[in-house]
C-alpha cells in the first residue's frame, strides 16, 4: 500500500497486516501488504471476483497453502544462464515444484464444477512430476547427493566403502596385535588428511613403518599411516575424486534439465504467489465473518449490519447506514465515547477493503461504491513541533481535501469545526459542508453544533444522524439512527452523576431559547421514536409468532394428510397380497379337479368343476369386499360404549388418533385434539380406539391384520452428527436425507462442529455424490458458520 495518510487514518494499514498474516510465503506476504484501493469499477470487480470464488472453492474444498515455499526466480535465472546450483537451492526447488502440483491438484477437486474466475491461474499452472522426483531421488539433503543418483555413483561408492573396509580390517588387526599395542598410544583408527592412520608414541616412532600424517600438540603421540595400506589409501583418494567429479556432472546436468524449464517455472511462481494471496484474502474474510458487497461506481453506499473489522465482534454493535441514496451529506452527533468515530471509520475503512478486493463485514444485501479518492481527517494531530494546535491541525487538513475533492470522492470528517470559538467553528463547519456538497462530493462529519444540525434538518440531501444514549444507565448504545438529530445530554448526565439541581437549572436558564427549544422538539421526537420503536417490536414479534403457528399448522396438516395416503396404500397392498394369494390357491384347487377327473367324461365332473368356479368366484368376490378395509364397510359401524373426555379416538379417514376434549352437543358434534389441532367432529365421524389390531373372519379360521403407521420419520430440519466418527456420521446424514427427501423437504442442515474438519470433509464428500442433493454450502454468520452444512435437496 501506498504511503497514504488518509488510508492510515482509516487504519486499512492494519487490515493489511492482518492479510499478510493469512498468507502462506514470504512474496505473497509482500504483495499483500503492498495492496492499493482500485479506483476503477472493473478493477474493483475483477479483485472481488477473485476473492468471492476463493472463498467458495475454500469453504467447500479447503484452501490450498505454500507454507515453507521461497523465491527460487534467482536460482531458476543462474540454472537458466548455465550455472550449476547447490544442494539447497536444488531443494527450494523442488518444494516449489512440489507446491506447484499440489495447486494444480486442487483445481481437480472441483472439476465439473461450474467455472471460477480463477480458473485461468489454475489452467496456466504446468508441474513437473519427472524433475520433482528427480531432484527427489537425487538430492538427500543440503550436503548429500544420494547414491539413486547414477548407477556410475552408486558404483564408485560401493567401492570407495569396499576399499575404506579393507583398509580398517587391517588396521584393526594392527592394533588388536599384542606384537603392536606397546607401540600404540591407543588401540583406535584415526583419519589425518582423509587417509586412516594410527596414533603411535612418539618413542617407537621407527619400530611402525608408514608415512606420518600428523603429530599430537604435546608431540607424544604421531599419527602413521602404516605401510602396509599407503596403496589401499591411495585407492580410495582416487575413488574419491571419481566421486566428486561425478556429483559436479549430476549437478551439472540437473541444473541444465531445470534451466531448460526455468522461464515457465517463473511464470508458475508468480501465478501461485497471486493465487495465495486471494485464498489469503478468503481466509481473511472467514475470520471476519464477512460477505461479497455489491459494488458500484455511482457514489452510493448500503450498509447493513456493518461491523468495524479490528473491534471484538462479540462487542461491537453493527449498524445500518447509507450515504448518496437519499442524502448526500450524512451529520453524525451525539455524546462523546457514543460510537460517532467508529460509524465514522466503519464508512470509510469498509469502503476501502471493498475497493481492495476484500470481503466486508456487514450483510450480504450492502453495497459499496468505489471512488477516486477517499479522504479523511479522524483524531487529534496537534503538533508540538509544528507550533499546531488541533484546530490549526483539523484546518490544515481540511484545506488539503477541499483542494481535491471532486464528485468522485468520499469525505469523512471528524469532529467538523472543533478546537475553536463555537460560534465561528459552527459556521465555518457549515461553509465547508455546503463547498464539498458544491463539488458534488459524498461526506459523512461528526459534530456537537446544534447549528449543524439545524443545518441539516433545513438543507436537502444533507441527514441528520445520531449515536443512541441511555441517559438512565449513562452509556451508549451504540445504536446509529438515521434521521434523528443526536444529543450532547450535558445536563441529563450531570443532574445522573449527582450535580446540584440548582446549577443545572440556572445552565439550562443561560442556554439560548432557540437552542432549549430545538433540544426539547430533539427530546420530544427521540421519546416518540423509542415508543414507536417498542411498538413496532412488539407487533413484529405477534406477526412473526402468528407466522410460526400458521406454518406449524399447515406442516401437520401436510403429515397427516401424507400418512393418511401412505396408510390407505399399505393397508390396499396387504388386501391386495392376501386376494392374490386365495386366488392362486383357489385356480390351483380348481386345476388338481379338472385334473383327477380329465379322464371320465361324465355329467358329475363337469358339475363339480363348475361348483368349485363357482365357489371360487364366490370367495374371490368376498375376499375383494375386504380388500379395502378403510373405505368399505364401515357404514354399520357403532360405538360399543358411550364416549367419555380422556378417550382415544379416530376419526374417519385419518391414520392419526386423537383424543376427545369435549363431549357432543345438542347437534351431535364433539371436540377432538389430534396433535396442536382441535376441531368439531360429528360422533358418527368417530371411531373408539381400543386396541391396536383387528380381527377379520376368513372362511372357518382367522386372520389377524395389523394396520399400523409406517411414517414415523422425523420432522426435524437438521441433524446432528457431533461425536461421530466419519463413517457413522456419513451412514446417519444419508438416512436422514432419505427421510427429509420422502417427506419432500426441501432445506436442510447438517450439524458436524468444527473440530478437525475430518468429519465435515467425510459429509461434503458424501453430499457431492448424493443425487437427491442439489447443493450444499458452509453456514454463515448466525447459522454455525463452518460446524453446520446447509443443504439444498432436489
Amino acid at each position: 500500500m501506498t504511503d497514504n495518510r488518509h488510508y492510515r487514518a482509516l487504519e486499512l494499514d492494519k487490515i493489511l497486516s492482518m492479510l499478510a498474516d493469512c498468507t502462506g510465503c514470504d512474496d505473497s506476504r509482500r504483495l499483500a501488504l503492498e495492496t492499493a484501493p482500485k479506483t476503477t469499477l472493473r478493477e474493483a470487480k475483477r479483485l472481488m471476483d477473485y476473492t468471492s470464488d476463493a472463498h467458495m472453492l475454500s469453504r467447500r474444498f479447503g484452501a490450498p497453502t505454500l507454507r515453507g515455499v521461497k523465491n527460487v526466480c534467482g536460482s531458476l535465472k543462474r540454472a537458466q544462464m548455465g550455472a550449476t546450483l547447490s544442494l539447497p537451492e536444488f531443494l527450494e526447488i523442488e518444494r516449489f515444484l512440489k507446491a506447484l502440483r499440489e495447486m494444480k491438484d486442487f483445481r481437480s477437486n472441483y472439476e465439473g464444477e461450474k467455472a471460477t474466475s480463477l480458473d485461468p491461474l489454475f489452467e496456466s499452472l504446468m508441474p513437473n512430476i519427472r524433475l520433482e522426483e528427480k531432484i527427489g531421488y537425487t538430492v538427500v539433503s543440503e550436503d548429500e547427493v544420494s547414491d539413486t543418483a547414477s548407477p556410475e555413483l552408486a558404483s564408485i561408492r560401493r567401492k570407495i566403502r569396499n576399499s575404506q573396509a579393507k583398509v580398517k580390517e587391517q588396521l584393526d588387526h594392527m592394533i588388536h596385535s599384542p606384537t603392536y599395542q606397546k607401540y600404540l598410544q591407543e588401540p583406535i583408527v584415526t583419519m589425518r588428511d582423509g587417509r586412516y592412520c594410527v596414533p603411535v608414541k612418539a618413542e617407537y616412532r621407527s619400530e611402525i613403518k608408514g608415512m606420518v600424517h600428523d603429530t599430537s600438540g604435546s608431540g607424544a603421540t604421531i599419527f602413521i599411516e602404516p605401510a602396509g595400506v599407503v596403496e589401499e589409501n591411495n585407492e580410495t583418494r582416487v575413488l574419491k575424486a571419481k566421486e566428486q567429479q561425478e556429483i559436479q556432472r549430476i549437478l551439472y546436468e540437473l541444473s541444465c534439465d531445470i534451466g531448460n524449464h526455468a522461464a515457465a517455472f517463473i511464470e508458475d511462481y508468480s501465478a501461485i504467489v497471486e493465487l495465495d494471496l486471494y485464498f489469503a484474502k478468503a481466509r481473511l474474510a472467514d475470520k471476519m465473518n464477512a460477505a461479497v458487497p455489491a459494488l458500484t461506481d455511482d457514489g452510493k453506499i448500503i450498509l447493513k449490519k456493518a461491523r468495524h473489522p479490528l473491534i471484538d465482534k462479540t462487542k461491537i454493535v453493527p449498524v445500518d447506514v447509507s450515504l448518496g441514496c437519499d442524502f448526500d451529506v450524512l451529520v453524525i452527533t451525539g455524546p462523546n465515547t457514543g460510537g460517532k468515530t467508529v460509524t465514522l471509520k466503519t464508512i470509510g475503512l469498509l469502503t476501502l477493503m471493498a475497493m481492495c478486493g476484500l470481503m466486508i463485514p456487514a450483510g450480504e444485501a450492502s453495497s459499496v461504491s468505489v471512488f477516486e479518492n477517499v479522504f479523511a481527517d479522524i483524531g487529534d494531530e496537534q503538533s508540538i513541533e509544528q507550533s499546531l494546535s488541533t484546530f490549526s491541525s483539523h484546518i490544515n487538513n481540511t484545506i488539503r481535501i477541499l483542494e481535491k475533492a471532486d464528485d468522485r470522492s468520499l469525505v469523512l470528517l471528524d469532529e467538523l469545526g472543533a478546537g475553536t470559538d463555537p460560534v465561528e467553528g459552527a459556521a465555518l463547519a457549515v461553509a465547508i459542508i455546503e463547498k464539498l456538497k458544491l463539488y458534488g462530493a459524498k461526506l459523512a462529519a461528526t459534530t456537537h453544533y446544534a447549528e449543524i444540525k439545524m443545518y441539516a434538518l433545513q438543507t436537502p440531501r444533507v441527514e441528520n444522524a445520531c449515536c443512541e444514549f441511555n441517559v438512565e444507565t449513562l452509556s451508549p448504545t451504540y445504536k446509529l439512527l438515521i434521521g434523528v438529530p443526536g444529543k450532547s445530554n450535558a445536563f441529563a448526565i450531570s443532574e445522573r452523576l449527582g450535580m446540584d439541581g440548582s446549577i443545572v437549572d440556572r445552565a439550562r436558564e443561560l442556554v439560548s431559547s432557540e437552542n432549549a427549544n430545538f433540544e426539547d422538539v430533539v427530546t420530544k421526537l427521540e421519546e416518540s421514536r423509542q415508543k414507536l420503536e417498542k411498538e413496532h417490536e412488539e407487533a413484529e414479534r405477534f406477526r412473526v409468532e402468528t407466522e410460526r403457528i400458521r406454518a406449524e399448522m399447515a406442516k401437520q396438516k401436510e403429515e397427516m394428510e401424507k400418512n393418511r395416503e401412505k396408510e390407505l396404500e399399505a393397508a390396499r397392498a396387504s388386501a391386495k397380497r392376501l386376494v392374490e394369494q386365495v386366488r392362486a390357491e383357489a385356480q390351483k384347487l380348481v386345476d388338481e379337479i379338472i385334473e383327477t377327473k380329465k379322464a371320465a367324461e361324465s355329467d358329475s365332473s363337469e358339475d363339480m368343476a363348475a361348483r368349485a368356479r363357482a365357489q371360487m368366484k364366490t370367495g374371490i368376490a368376498r375376499i375383494q369386499d375386504i380388500a379395502d378395509p378403510i373405505s368399505g364397510g364401515g357404514d354399520d359401524y357403532r360405538l360399543p360404549r358411550k364416549l367419555i373426555r380422556g378417550d382415544t379416538v379416530r376419526i374417519n379417514g385419518m391414520s392419526k388418533d386423537g383424543t376427545l376434549v369435549g363431549l357432543p352437543d345438542g347437534a351431535g358434534y364433539c371436540t377432538v385434539q389430534v396433535g396442536i389441532v382441535k376441531s368439531k367432529v360429528h360422533i358418527s365421524e368417530l371411531r373408539l380406539v381400543e386396541s391396536k389390531s383387528k380381527k377379520n373372519t376368513l372362511g372357518g379360521g382367522s386372520v389377524t391384520k395389523k394396520v399400523e403407521s409406517t411414517s414415523r420419520r422425523s420432522a426435524a430440519l437438521e441433524v446432528d452428527l457431533r461425536g461421530m466418527d466419519a463413517e457413522e456420521g456419513v451412514l446417519e446424514m444419508e438416512r436422514f436425507i432419505d427421510e427429509c427427501v420422502l417427506m419432500n423437504l426441501k432445506t436442510v442442515s447438517i450439524i458436524h462442529g468444527k473440530g478437525t474438519g475430518v468429519l465435515r470433509s467425510a459429509v461434503h464428500q458424501a453430499l457431492k455424490k448424493n443425487k437427491a442433493v442439489a447443493s450444499f454450502r458452509l453456514g454463515a454468520y448466525g447459522e454455525g458458520e463452518t460446524g453446520v452444512t446447509i443443504v439444498e435437496l432436489k
